[in-house]
């Protein structure tokens, strides 16, 4: 059978061994081809063809429940469960997600791209079947090895392997990695168990049974682990060793796993696609690594993402300096709060809708100890075809709640550099960096500095005060030109720290009849309502409006698409202010 020959995963139950193996050969290369044309994780997903097969041969979705985490490795999945047709719109605006989609079919259960969350649901769709009386139907989770190291997994073990009787089978897809090679003394452990030495005391001390290692790309021999683990009806831990990137060659032999996660590519050669232009990721990495060399106080940490966030230069530089605590956002601002109590300034790199998981340690850990801690936040703001998950759209609005700590947003790759400096000479507290996921584009050149911001454009009679936050400064230059044109003149200011709300601010807004902040962030709890606190309590204030993002959850889809549908584009500014003026209060 072809895959396009494919309805669903009862089609599997009658195929031939034969078969199988020319189906797992053509869903490989389906994937190849698919995501060179769109971008995606292959990596992942080469490797868990044979074992998506054997699942979905031994259990019965969407009646048994299969959990994917994270689940960037549930492409396979998707494919044997009728999506093969909608493959060609892979995260793309309005097509299939990147991830499990509940709308997109009955076999997706959680949306989950945040790793280390399938345990706990596991361990609460057993209890609710058990309390329904349906324990017969079984609940199966897919975790990688590198979402083992984040603390919540240990904290569903507890509560698994407490209850003998409620099985829940844990798949352990363990190819040695996240991004990075996992972290730890777990990946000691699974390495002992994949070379064959020492027993399984980890997971049975638990109450677990455990069973393997098993070839993962062995699709029989997982399908015999499959069904044992069934039978023994008990918590039970099923050891797949996998490789990612299996059965393409560029990206099985890639050893710094750029092929986790990829743009378009040459599927024949393996050849990508030039990115055009130096990304902020690239700027920081670089800037890190100069300011290591002349800091030695300067340490770095990372939570499974040491490529990603552009650490790797800095590692190669300084291999003592920098901690890649595994996936653990929670412990990772906890210890740079450690270190920076012995004199240290830690500088955290992290995805911006990964550090959402330690505000209580940003919070309780960090700025009421008054600890230097840089927290640098990649992916900040609208991130793309990776979707709701991973939007980095609400640090700037719970940030600023946290006291004592200051957050500034570059406008340019310039600025970065400069603002990195300023944040790792604070002392008494913690600053932020933020910056998205695209290019740093050209200079924005300031006009001045004045009450700590840049002025980067003053028209005579300005009526308009436009306040940007980071790369957004471009297209309100843009829009400034274009409203000096119709009439209507106005200012542009970079705050470049925009927590707290900058001194200068609120004197040059009550100078203005209408102030417009322009955030990548949601605008509930954003620079606009800050401000316009301020200007509420301080007597009658301007206008004041903010162009930003709903409280919602965003859909994937390009960057730029997504700041157009929300007016964060120049033609959406000019437009904005064209219906806000004429309610303007007069000067």
């Amino acid at each position: 059978m072809r895959l396009a020959d494919l309805t669903g995963p009862a089609d599997l139950l009658s195929l031939t061994d034969g078969q199988l193996d020319a189906l797992a050969a053509d869903i490989r290369s389906f994937l190849v081809e698919s995501v060179s044309k769109v971008g995606g994780h292959l990596g992942p997903n080469l490797g868990v063809v044979e074992l998506t097969l054997a699942l979905h041969r031994v259990f019965e979705s969407p009646k048994d429940t299969l959990l994917f985490d994270t689940g960037h490795q549930a492409y396979v999945h998707k494919l044997l469960t009728g999506r093969m047709k909608a493959f060609s719109t892979l995260r793309q605006e309005g097509g299939l997600s990147g991830y499990p989609d509940r709308s997109e079919s009955e076999h997706d259960v959680i949306e989950n791209s945040h790793a280390s969350t399938a345990l706990s649901y596991a361990d609460g769709i057993a209890k609710g079947f058990g309390l329904a009386g349906a324990a017969h139907r079984r609940v199966v989770a897919v975790v990688g090895d590198g979402a083992l190291t984040g603390g919540m997994s240990w904290e569903a073990l507890n509560n698994i392997g407490g209850a003998p009787d409620r099985p829940v089978i844990i798949v352990l897809n363990d190819n040695g990695r996240s991004y990075a090679p996992t972290a730890g003394a777990l990946a000691t452990h699974l390495g002992e168990l994949r070379a064959g030495r020492g027993g399984a005391g980890l997971f049975e001390n638990l109450g677990l049974a455990y069973l393997g290692p098993v070839d993962g790309h062995d699709r029989t021999a997982l399908e015999r682990a499959l069904r044992r683990a069934a039978a023994l009806d008990r918590p039970v831990v099923v050891h797949c060793v996998t490789r990612k990137g299996h059965g393409y060659a560029p990206a099985a032999e890639d050893a710094d796993d750029c092929w986790h996660a990829v743009g378009t590519f040459d599927p024949e050669t393996g050849g990508k696609s030039a990115s055009g232009g130096r990304s902020w990721t690239a700027v920081f990495g670089a800037e890190m690594t100069e300011l290591g060399a002349q800091r030695p106080d300067v340490v770095a940490l990372t939570a499974a993402m040491l490529q990603p966030v552009g650490l790797a230069g800095f590692a190669r530089r300084f291999p003592d300096r920098v901690f890649d605590v595994g996936i653990g956002e929670q412990h990772a601002a906890v210890s740079a709060a450690g270190l920076a109590h012995t004199g240290l300034h830690p500088v955290v790199a992290v995805y911006s809708t990964f550090l959402n998981r330690a505000f209580d340690q940003v919070l309780m850990d960090v700025a009421l100890h008054r600890q230097p801690v840089t927290f640098v936040l990649d992916r900040a703001g609208i991130t793309g075809p990776d979707g709701p998950s991973h939007h980095g759209i609400w640090d700037a609005s719970w940030l600023s709640l946290v006291p004592g700590l200051r957050l500034a947003v570059p406008r340019d790759a310039e600025e970065l550099r400069t603002l990195l400096r300023e944040a790792v000479a604070v002392t008494d507290g913690p600053t932020v960096l933020r910056f998205p996921k695209a290019q740093a584009g050209p200079a924005v050149p300031a006009l001045r500095r004045e009450g700590g911001m840049d002025v980067l454009h003053e028209a005579p009679g300005a009526r308009v005060l436009l306040v940007p936050t980071g790369p957004l400064a471009d297209p309100c230059l843009q829009a400034a030109a274009a409203l000096d044109a119709l009439g209507i003149p106005s200012t542009v200011v970079d705050p470049r720290w925009s927590v707290p709300v900058p001194e200068g601010l609120p004197e040059l807004a009550a100078r203005h009849e209408l102030v417009v902040t322009v955030e990548d962030n949601l605008s509930d709890g954003g620079l606009g309502a800050r401000l316009l606190r301020q200007l509420s309590e301080a007597g009658a204030p301007p206008t004041v409006r903010t162009v930003g993002l709903p409280t919602e959850f965003l859909p994937h889809g390009s960057r730029t698409a997504l700041l157009r549908r929300h007016g964060l584009t120049a033609d959406g500014l000019v437009a904005r202010v064209g219906g806000w003026l004429p309610q303007a209060a007069p000067r």
